[in-house]
């Protein structure tokens, strides 16, 4: 006979009760502790069982919550908590059959009904406490998007954020208390934003519009996305090496010497899932790296501000792993002996000696050397001529 769970998770709505299945209901009606936001636990006036608000930051209940085992509880939670909700921050802490869930539409389903959009078309997004940057990969002309947003005045700073990129005529439709007595939706473009009394819970629907420049979907982003101070793989070059890389979705990168961070922010912005880790020993270019990785959406980069190989230890061990600056035969030594097999590995070289190290090295253990040689057409007094520039020899080899 299956154990009963100690624990259900109930999705609610700003109806309340009124809102809740009968699977629900009876949760509660058996129910010997309810957990929730205050905001919640006013939803759903007149339980006869002990009450507990969830404190501040939510982090802090999750123990709360573990020492209740053995009684019948209750967590509320906004529409469905597994969809940028509370869910899976509890369950991680607990055996599979020790909890339930009822979940019930969740804000992004009914701000879809609200607004007539179909939903599989519609970037979801849930920004509580996260960046607005978190946007940025998404602003192009004509997409749609449900933003959730962690009180009314964050809708005023989504405003301004989208008129600084140049998207200033996308329209926001402000969705308050979706699917209760207080629901109210108003529609005004970025540019214009006045709007002084939202109140929370509060989503947005963005049409995005204007001339801002939307990023592009594929790797070799222009230079100009990057603040660099000359430390930057070029356009062109970096096209190349992310190709050599191949971003796979749930891969960890290592870019050794991150510069400006380019390969990371690309390598990063080919998936979600994709993570990357930075080592950079200059302080002020760690720093570009990290703005340049929040800029763009992918705030998710980890800096280390160490030389390789000494910050290489301890860190989790990657899939691929770019050498854009530092490359030497310790550095070398030291990466075949910590990495596992199969883990991809691209170089590039600009000095001699650089490209003398990667020939032994290719020598050795294998791989491709490819010599990459870029010239641009530029005024040559009246008329017009090539200029090279420096060559690159990449090698691809793997461990």
């Amino acid at each position: 006979m299956a154990e009963t769970p100690w624990l259900t998770i109930i999705g609610l709505g700003e109806d309340g009760l009124n809102g809740l299945s009968d699977a629900s209901r009876e949760a509660l009606a058996r129910a010997e502790l309810v957990m929730g936001a205050a905001r919640h636990l006013a939803l759903v006036p007149g339980l006869p069982c002990e009450l507990l608000e969830w404190p501040v930051p939510f982090a802090d209940g999750i123990d709360l919550l573990l020492a209740q085992r053995g009684r019948r509880v209750v967590v509320l939670a906004s529409g469905d908590p597994f969809w940028f909700g509370a869910g899976s921050s509890v369950t991680r802490h607990l055996d599979r059959q020790e909890w339930c869930a009822l979940p019930a539409p969740s804000t992004f389903s009914l701000a879809a009904a609200a607004l007539g959009w179909p939903l599989q078309h519609v970037l979801c997004l849930g920004l509580h406490a996260a960046p607005l940057t978190r946007l940025r990969p998404h602003l192009v002309r004509g997409a749609r998007g449900v933003v959730l947003l962690r009180d009314g005045g964050a809708v005023g700073d989504l405003a301004a954020y989208l008129a600084g990129l140049g998207f200033g005529a996308s329209r926001l439709h402000v969705m308050e208390a979706l699917g209760g007595p207080r629901a109210r939706t108003r529609s005004i473009r970025a540019a214009d934003y006045d709007l002084g009394d939202v109140a929370h819970p509060v989503a947005v629907g963005l049409e995005v519009a204007g001339a801002g420049r939307a990023l592009p979907s594929v790797a070799g982003r222009e230079d100009g996305f990057f603040d660099h101070d000359g430390q930057i793989t070029k356009q062109a070059v970096r096209a190349l090496t992310l190709a050599a890389l191949a971003p796979v979705p749930g891969e960890l990168l290592w870019d050794i010497g991150l510069g400006s961070g380019s390969v990371s922010i690309e390598w990063l912005l080919a998936h979600p899932r994709t993570e990357a880790i930075g080592f950079e020993a200059d302080p002020r270019r760690a720093a570009r790296a990290t703005a340049n990785a929040a800029a763009l959406g992918v705030d998710r980069l980890k800096v280390v501000e160490a030389r390789a190989p000494e910050g290489l230890e301890g860190q989790p061990l990657p899939d691929a792993v770019f050498i854009g600056g530092g490359l030497s035969e310790a550095l070398l030594t030291r990466l075949w002996a910590i990495l596992p097999k199969g883990v991809r590995l691209v170089a590039n070289a600009v000095t001699l000696e650089s490209e003398a190290l990667l020939g032994q090295w290719q020598a050795r253990v294998g791989g491709t050397l490819t010599r990459l040689e870029i010239s641009e057409a530029t005024a040559l007094g009246s008329k017009r001529g090539w200029r090279a520039a420096y060559p690159i020899v990449q090698w691809r080899g793997g461990t």
